[in-house]
């Protein structure tokens, strides 16, 4: 059986909160190159960069004077060109169909109902909302009833919506699923979790002419033995993911680049969904962007995937 060894890396991980925090657009990447090809490329950006951290990160090439480092790494006769994926969730959306398929069952309705909450309520209104759907599904202990009083006041305050009143009926529901979230399970993958999703769909993508694939993640608090059992079954069992090992990123340069690409996505990314993208770097993004991203504002989404719709 052929194996792929991918190299992988996140940015935009802030645990369960999601909405609210330093970053609204989580970036998963993963990068098929050897080792000797990656410590090449990291070699050449620390030519091209000159500067003297010990260890470069995105931001590094995110910065103006770097920015032909930049347009050489993502560009077609750059490195990872054709070697490399990265998965886009805009976290809010994310939230918002969680909340949606868990409470009413028809995920497919929440894009519609975050496209009109983005467009259509005002920014205060929308925002709190996003923030009560985010308490309800974080799993924390303390008053268990607040998180579901704060979503409901949340739902009563959105404008007319046909999902918003379907929302409001779902109380009972809502009080279960606390219940459950407060029940500590540690086989359970958080309903919050960004991070499965995103490798279920690297190994799905790598694996699509038959080969299996196995992965170089660097350390994540989350990839618990439990968890990559999970992502085991998602993905149809040892046959497709052979194993996942957690390394220093510091110790693969593999996954040094699967960084960068992380990095670098999730600010393209992110300036897109707030309307102001660079064109030049979202077209040389575009060809790694995983059409099935978790993302449905439409405009930033024609920028961002060659794709009509995630």
């Amino acid at each position: 059986m052929r194996v792929i060894e991918l190299a992988c890396d996140e940015s935009g991980s802030e645990g369960e909160h999601l909405v609210g925090g330093e970053t609204d657009v989580f970036a998963h990447a993963s990068v098929r190159l050897t080792i000797e090809a990656a410590t090449e490329c990291v070699l050449e950006l620390r030519d091209r960069i000159r500067s003297p951290a010990r260890e470069y990160k995105a931001n590094h090439l995110l910065r103006s004077r770097h920015r032909p480092a930049l347009e050489w790494l993502l560009g077609a006769s750059g490195p990872i060109h054709g070697n490399a994926r990265v998965h886009l969730t805009d976290k809010a959306f994310f939230v918002v169909g969680r909340v949606v398929e868990l409470l009413v069952g028809d995920r497919a309705a929440a894009v519609t109902f975050y496209r009109s909450g983005r467009s259509g309520c005002g920014p205060g209104t929308w925002q709190v909302f996003l923030e009560a759907a985010n308490e309800l599904l974080r799993r924390y202990r303390g008053n268990a009833g607040a998180p579901v009083d704060g979503f409901f006041r949340a739902v009563e305050a959105l404008p007319p919506h046909e999902l918003a009143a379907r929302l409001r009926r779902t109380r009972p529901r809502a009080e279960a699923l606390r219940a459950q979230l407060l029940a500590y399970n540690p086989r359970a993958v958080p309903v919050l979790d960004t991070l499965i999703p995103a490798l279920a769909r690297a190994v799905v993508h790598w694996s699509r002419d038959g080969a299996a694939v196995s992965i170089v993640h660097d350390e994540h608090s989350t990839l618990t033995v439990h968890r990559v059992a999970r992502l085991t079954e998602l993905v149809g069992g040892a046959c497709r993911l052979t194993g996942v090992r957690l390394v220093d990123s510091r110790s693969d340069p593999r996954v040094q680049v699967a960084d960068f690409l992380a990095g670098v996505a999730r600010k393209i990314a992110s300036d897109e969904l707030n309307g102001r993208g660079d064109p030049e770097l979202t077209g040389l993004l575009r060809p790694y962007v995983d059409p099935r991203s978790v993302w449905a504002d439409q405009p930033s989404w024609a920028r961002l995937s060659r794709t009509a719709g995630p």
